[in-house]
């Protein structure tokens, strides 16, 4: 069996804890996924190995540090939202990091605030996205605006973007871009989570069976 791959995500105060538990779930559950995934790993990167404490009061511990983070070691990096994006520009690093990620190759997934520290970063200036409002990126005076989307959850170039109201479907667009499950699964997968399709877990089931 094969070494499995690893998901990245960033850790930092006031991390905004419900954006990112349907795909780091989800990635660590096999079941379901295309045959023969293992799962992935998923493993908490912060500025310092220092616990942080999430918005919902959760303390993490990161596994490694951002000096420690390579794109060549990692299927993905997830960025989630947090108010400290707004505060000033101690995540800053966390964005430099997206970028050293986007130019390898490997793509970075962001959500609500994370979205602003991209703009800031000007990796959102020739790729189409979304976030929160249009109005909270121009905040940042990026030169974006053009290709901002309204949309639930954006993928452009492997860089992966979704307002905070929209968990289900940024877990969504990560899921199809590692191609975690099937597409008539993962279909399933989001009618079940974003609109309690019932039906939808007949499908789960029968995948999950095979």
């Amino acid at each position: 069996m094969g070494q499995q791959p690893t998901v990245h995500v960033a850790v930092y105060d006031t991390l905004a804890d419900w954006e990112i538990g349907h795909v780091t779930a989800y990635l660590r559950n096999t079941t379901a996924q295309r045959p023969p995934r293992t799962g992935f790993a998923v493993r908490t990167v912060g500025a310092t190995r220092e616990p942080v404490e999430t918005m919902g009061g959760l303390r993490v511990t990161p596994d490694l540090t951002l000096d420690e983070l390579s794109p060549q070691d990692s299927a993905l990096l997830i960025l989630p939202g947090a108010a400290t994006w707004d505060e000033g520009s101690d995540n800053a690093p966390f964005a430099r990091a997206a970028r050293s990620f986007l130019d390898a190759g490997v793509p970075v997934a962001a959500i609500c605030g994370a979205t602003a520290g991209l703009a800031a970063e000007g990796l959102l200036d020739d790729r189409d996205h979304t976030s929160a409002a249009a109005g909270y990126l121009a905040a940042t005076g990026y030169r974006g605006g053009d290709r901002y989307r309204e949309a639930p959850a954006v993928n452009d170039r492997g860089l992966i973007t979704a307002g905070p109201t929209e968990p289900v479907a940024f877990a969504r667009e990560i899921f199809a871009e590692l191609d975690v499950y099937a597409p008539e699964v993962l279909d399933a997968w989001y009618r079940l989570f974003a609109h309690s399709d019932a039906s939808a877990f007949e499908v789960l089931a029968a995948a999950s069976a095979q």
